[in-house]
C-alpha cells in the first residue's frame, strides 16, 4: 500500500523522484490523521510556493484510486486514508507466504568478525556483545540472501603466551591444569604478573618464548596448543548453550606465517619507517598515530596479523564487506589498519572494512555469582538467568513436564540475556538487572516469546487449521486489527533497516511491537467464535503473526517455545 501511495503522490509532483518522495512520506502519529501523511515544506523553497498551497494542488492533481478512501489536505499535509479491507487484503496476500521478508541469494560474501575471546582467559561478560550482535547481523543477512562467513578471530597469539609458558613452567602443573583448565592458566597468568613486579627479568624471559613460538619451537608450540585446546573446549560449551555456531575458528595464529608477506609488501611500498627500532607506518598526515608492524625485537603485533587477516579474507571469500564487531575502544586500531590497507592500494577497503563498535556492560549494581576473583563468567550470567525463569515456569505452569520445563528455561533464560542486550542501541551501555530481564511483561525477551506461545497455544484448539489468503477481508478492518496488519506489513523494511545501520536492536524493538499489537488484537477480537468466516479471519493473522514473531526472535540468535 506505501508503495502505491508513493505511486501517486510521484505521478503528481514534478520536482520528485520516487525514492525522495518515500523519503518524505510519514505514517501520522495518530489515527485520525490518516494512514500516510506527505509533509509540503520541503518543496516550498523549490516551488517559490506556501506548503498549505503546494499540499492542495498536489491533492487535486490525483484521481483518488479505489484503494484509497479519502484523501484530505490538513495545512501543509496531503493525508491518505487506505481502503482498510483492501490494505488488509495486499499485506495478507503479501505475508502469508513462508519466505516473507527473506531475498534471493545475491550471491555476495559478507565476512563477519566477532567474539574473538582471548585463549587462556575466561569468557566473560564482557565478550556476550560482540558474540551475540555479531550471531545476530549473521542471522539478519544471511535472511536478506548473503553467504555470510562466521569468523571467530581467537586472541591466541603474542607475548602473553610467552608469560603464561613461563608461569606454567615455573610454577605450573601439568594435572592442575588438566583438571582446572582455565581457571588454572588465569591463576598462573596473574601471578606472572604478581612475580614480574618483584622480578621485571621474568618479561624478558616471556618475550623469549614468544620469539621462540615465532621462529617454531617445537616445544613452545605444543604447551602453546596444548592452552589453545583447553580453551576452545570451554568456549564452545558456552557457544552451545546459546546456539551459536562458527564457520572458522581462525585466530591471530593462523595468520602468523603471513606476516611477513605484509612486512614485505610495506617495505616495497615504501611505506615503512624506523622508530626507535621498530618498524611502523606513519599515519601522522591522517591525524593518527603511527600503525606499529613489527615491535623492536623483530616480533609481529596483533595489527600486522589484522592486516594479513583482511588480504586472506578478500583473496579466498572475495567479500562485498568485512564486518569487525568489536567494543569502541579499538575505534583508532580499525581506522589505523584500515588506512595501511588503502595505502597499499586497495581502493575497495574504504566502503568494504567497516568497524562496528558497541557500549560497555554494567551489572546495575547487583552482586552475580563468580567462580572466584572479579571476574563474571558469561556461562555463570547465562546459568543464572535459566535458573531464574525455571523458578517462575515451576510456579505459573506446573503442569508442564519436566522435559517442558528445563527446555523452556534454556531456552527463554537465555534469550533473556541475548534479548536485552540487543534490544539497546549497541553503542549504548547495556545493563543487568534480573528483576528486568526475567520479567515476562514490558518490553523484553521473555513477554515476546511468551506472545509467541500464546499464538502457538490458540493454534492447536483448531487442529488442522490452515492459513489462507482466501478469507473475508472485511473481518479485519477494526482499529486493532488495522493495527497488526500495519506491524506486519513492515517487517520486510525492519530487516533492511536493522542492515543497513547494522543494528539488531532494529529488530528487537520491532518484534516487541509487534507482539503487543497482537495482544491488543487479541483482547479486541474474539477468536472462538461461532462465523467461520471471523474465526478463519482472524485464525490466519494469529498464524502470520506467530511466524513473524519466530522469525524475528530468530533474527536475534533467539529460539521459541510452544507451551510456556
Amino acid at each position: 500500500m506505501k508503495e502505491k501511495i508513493i505511486g501517486l503522490l510521484n505521478g503528481a509532483i514534478d520536482v520528485l523522484d520516487a525514492a525522495q518522495v518515500a523519503e518524505i512520506l510519514e505514517e501520522p502519529p495518530k489515527k485520525e490523521l490518516g494512514d500516510y501523511a506527505f509533509p509540503c515544506f520541503r518543496l516550498a523553497k523549490e516551488m517559490h510556493k506556501a506548503p498549505q498551497m503546494i499540499a492542495s494542488e498536489i491533492a487535486e492533481k490525483i484521481e483518488k484510486p479505489d484503494f484509497v478512501d479519502r484523501i484530505e489536505v490538513q495545512g501543509a499535509y496531503v493525508n491518505f486514508f487506505v481502503n482498510k479491507t483492501q490494505n488488509a487484503e495486499g499485506i495478507i496476500a503479501a505475508s502469508i507466504k513462508d519466505t516473507y521478508g527473506s531475498v534471493d541469494s545475491n550471491g555476495k560474501v559478507i565476512c563477519i568478525d566477532y567474539s574473538s575471546p582471548n585463549v587462556a582467559k575466561n569468557f566473560h561478560v564482557g565478550h556476550l556483545r560482540t558474540t551475540v550482535i555479531g550471531n545476530s547481523l549473521y542471522k539478519i543477512f544471511t535472511k536478506l540472501g548473503y553467504k555470510v562467513e562466521r569468523i571467530n578471530h581467537l586472541g591466541d597469539w603474542g607475548t602473553q603466551f610467552g608469560k603464561l609458558i613461563v608461569a606454567y613452567k615455573k610454577w605450573g602443573s601439568e594435572e592442575e591444569v588438566k583438571e582446572k583448565g582455565i581457571e588454572e592458566l588465569m591463576r598462573l597468568y596473574v601471578l606472572f604478573h604478581d612475580k614480574a613486579d618483584e622480578d621485571p627479568e621474568l618479561f624478558d624471559e616471556a618475550r623469549g618464548w614468544f620469539h621462540k613460538m615465532e621462529t617454531g619451537d617445537e616445544e613452545a608450540l605444543k604447551i602453546w596448543k596444548w592452552f589453545f585446546d583447553i580453551s576452545l573446549e570451554e568456549f564452545k560449551r558456552t557457544y552451545n548453550l546459546m546456539g551459536m555456531e562458527f564457520d572458522h575458528f581462525t585466530g591471530e595464529s593462523f595468520y602468523r606465517d603471513m606476516t611477513q608477506g605484509v612486512v614485505d609488501e610495506l617495505t616495497e611500498k615504501g611505506l615503512l619507517t624506523d622508530s626507535e627500532g621498530a618498524k611502523i607506518v606513519d599515519l601522522s598526515e591522517y591525524d593518527m598515530a603511527p600503525c606499529l608492524i613489527l615491535k623492536n625485537d623483530g616480533s609481529s603485533i596483533y595489527a600486522t596479523r589484522d592486516i594479513a587477516a583482511v588480504e586472506y579474507r578478500k583473496k579466498t571469500y572475495n567479500f562485498e564487506k568485512c564486518l569487525y564487531v568489536t567494543g569502541q575502544e579499538q575505534k583508532l586500531h580499525f581506522s589505523q589498519v584500515f588506512k595501511v590497507m588503502e595505502l597499499l592500494g586497495n581502493d575497495w577497503a574504504k566502503d568494504s572494512l567497516i568497524h562496528i563498535p558497541y557500549g560497555l556492560v554494567s551489572l546495575a549494581g547487583e552482586k552475580l555469582s563468580t567462580r572466584g576473583g572479579n571476574v563474571i563468567y558469561a556461562e555463570d550470567i547465562l546459568k543464572e538467568a535459566i535458573s531464574k525463569i525455571r523458578e517462575i515456569i515451576d510456579e505459573k505452569n506446573p503442569d508442564l513436564s519436566e522435559e517442558e520445563k528445563t527446555e523452556a528455561s534454556r531456552i527463554v533464560g537465555v534469550g533473556a540475556v541475548i534479548f536485552n542486550d540487543l534490544y539497546n542501541q549497541r553503542i549504548k551501555d547495556v545493563s543487568f538487572s534480573w528483576s528486568h530481564i526475567t520479567s515476562f511483561e514490558g518490553e523484553t525477551g521473555p513477554y515476546v516469546q511468551y506472545t509467541y506461545a500464546r499464538c502457538s497455544s490458540i493454534l492447536r484448539n483448531f487442529e488442522g487449521f490452515t492459513p489462507s489468503a482466501d478469507i473475508d477481508y472485511s473481518v479485519l478492518t477494526d482499529d486493532t486489527s488495522s493495527e497488526l496488519l500495519k506491524e506486519i506489513s513492515k517487517f520486510p523494511g525492519i530487516i533492511e533497516e536493522a542492515a543497513d545501520r547494522y543494528e539488531p536492536s532494529v529488530v528487537a524493538r520491532y518484534a516487541v511491537d509487534l507482539a503487543q499489537a497482537f495482544n491488543r488484537f487479541y483482547t479486541e477480537n474474539r477468536i472462538m467464535v461461532d462465523e467461520e468466516n471471523v474465526r478463519n479471519a482472524r485464525l490466519t493473522v494469529t498464524a502470520i503473526t506467530r511466524r513473524i514473531l519466530r522469525d524475528s526472535l530468530d533474527l536475534l540468535g533467539i529460539g521459541v517455545v510452544e507451551k510456556m
